[in-house]
C-alpha cells in the first residue's frame, strides 16, 4: 500500500473540510446526534476556522494511499515543548491498516523536540483511546467542555510523554 503525507496549505483547507465531514457522518453516528456533528463541523471546520488555525500555527498533514486523500492530522503548540493534538481523523475504511500509526509518526517527526502531547477525546469514542493507549498516551482527567448551542464534549484529556534520547 502506497502511502505518503505532506504538510497542508491553505490551498487544502476545502479538502479538509470534505474529509472531515464525510469521516465525522460515518463514525461519530453512533457516539452523538446528527445534530451535534452538524454544529461541530460547522464550527470547527469553516474554511474561516481553518484558516485561523494554520495562520495561529497549527501544523496540518494530510495522509494520501495511492494519492487518494483518506485522513489529516493537527497539532499546535505554544512554547515548542508541550503540543496540543486537536485533529487526528482516517477514513472508516482505512482503520487498523498501520495508517494512524504511520501518519502520527511521521507528524511527530515534524515537532520541534516535544516534551509532551495533549489531546482530548470523547469518552465513547472507544476506538481512538485504544489507539491512544496503544501509543503511549495515558489519561490524564475527565472533563466536559461546553461548546455552545446546548452540546457538551464528554471528554478524557489524555497526555503523552516523550523521552528524549539521551
Amino acid at each position: 500500500m502506497e502511502i505518503t503525507f505532506r504538510k497542508a496549505t491553505k490551498q487544502d483547507i476545502p479538502l479538509i473540510t470534505q474529509l472531515a465531514k464525510s469521516i465525522w457522518e460515518k463514525h461519530y453516528i453512533s457516539i452523538i446526534s446528527l445534530q451535534q456533528i452538524n454544529y461541530m463541523l460547522e464550527k470547527m471546520y469553516s474554511s474561516e476556522k481553518l484558516l485561523q488555525e494554520m495562520t495561529e500555527g497549527h501544523i496540518f498533514t494530510l495522509a494520501f494511499v495511492k494519492d487518494k486523500p483518506i485522513g489529516y492530522i493537527s497539532f499546535s503548540t505554544k512554547n515548542k515543548k508541550k503540543y496540543f493534538l486537536h485533529k487526528f481523523y482516517i477514513e472508516i475504511n482505512s482503520h487498523r491498516k498501520g495508517i494512524g500509526s504511520e501518519l502520527f509518526e511521521f507528524a511527530l517527526k515534524q515537532l520541534t523536540m516535544p516534551k509532551t502531547i495533549e489531546l482530548t477525546v470523547n469518552r465513547k469514542n472507544y476506538k481512538a483511546i485504544n489507539f491512544y493507549f496503544k501509543n503511549g498516551f495515558v489519561i490524564k482527567e475527565v472533563a466536559d467542555f461546553d461548546i455552545g448551542n446546548g452540546y457538551f464534549m464528554n471528554d478524557f484529556v489524555m497526555v503523552k510523554t516523550i523521552l528524549s534520547a539521551l
